[in-house]
C-alpha cells in the first residue's frame, strides 16, 4: 500500500511542476518588482502590452514604472492617433494632487502648439481636478476610448472621463509624445528599446 501511495505522490509532484512550467504566466512583465498584465480589454477589444519602463528623477531616484497598451495592429508611431490606448503608472513615492496638476499642465504645454494649448485649457483643468494624492504603491491608469474620452482611475477606481481625441493625444504626449517626460522612458513604453 505504501509504494502505491509513493507513486501517486510522485505523480502529483511531477504534474504540479509540469503545470507550473507549461502554463502561461499571469503577468508578462516584471519591472522593479511591479507586475503588469500582458494584455487588457479596451472597448471590448484586446490591447497588448507594448512596453514597460522605469522613470528616474534626477537620474537616481526611482519615481515610477509604467506600462503602455495598444491593439496589436496599431503601430507605435500611430499611438497618439484616435485609437484605444492605456498607460498604467505605479508610483514609488507619495505625490500630491497639486504636483500632478502642475506637471500635467507644463508637459502638455511643452508638447503642443500655443494655440492648441489655449484651446485645451478647459479640458486640462477638468482632468487636473480629478487628481488625488498618491502614496507609494498606488497606480494611476489613463485609458483612451475613441468617442468616449480619457478616463483617469486610481488603483482601479474610476475618477472621471475627459472627452476629446485632441485632448487625449495632448495628455498622452506627456509620456509618448515628441517631447516627453523622458525619451528613453517613451521609447521603452512604445517597445522601441
Amino acid at each position: 500500500m505504501i509504494p502505491k501511495f509513493k507513486i501517486i505522490f510522485q505523480y502529483i509532484i511531477i504534474s504540479a511542476v509540469l503545470l507550473l512550467l507549461l502554463c502561461p504566466p499571469l503577468h508578462s512583465a516584471r519591472i522593479e518588482g511591479v507586475d503588469f498584465d500582458n494584455s487588457c480589454m479596451l472597448n471590448g477589444k484586446t490591447a497588448t502590452l507594448r512596453g514597460t519602463a522605469l522613470l528616474r528623477y534626477m537620474f537616481v531616484i526611482k519615481a515610477y514604472v509604467g506600462a503602455f497598451y495598444l491593439k496589436e495592429n496599431v503601430l507605435s508611431e500611430n499611438a497618439l492617433e484616435n485609437v484605444e490606448r492605456r498607460i498604467v503608472l505605479h508610483y514609488f513615492h507619495g505625490i500630491s494632487a497639486e504636483d500632478f496638476a502642475e506637471a500635467t499642465t507644463e508637459m502638455i504645454e511643452k508638447n503642443i502648439p500655443p494655440d492648441r494649448f489655449s484651446a485645451l485649457q478647459p479640458k486640462i483643468r477638468e482632468l487636473n481636478a480629478l487628481y488625488r494624492d498618491v502614496s507609494p504603491g498606488d497606480e494611476y491608469t489613463a485609458t483612451y476610448i475613441p468617442a468616449v474620452g480619457t478616463e483617469l482611475a486610481l488603483n482601479g477606481r474610476p475618477l472621471g472621463v475627459v472627452p476629446g481625441a485632441e485632448y487625449s493625444a495632448a495628455f498622452f504626449s506627456i509620456w509618448i509624445g515628441e517631447d516627453p517626460i523622458d525619451n528613453g522612458f517613451r521609447d521603452r513604453l512604445l517597445g522601441n528599446r
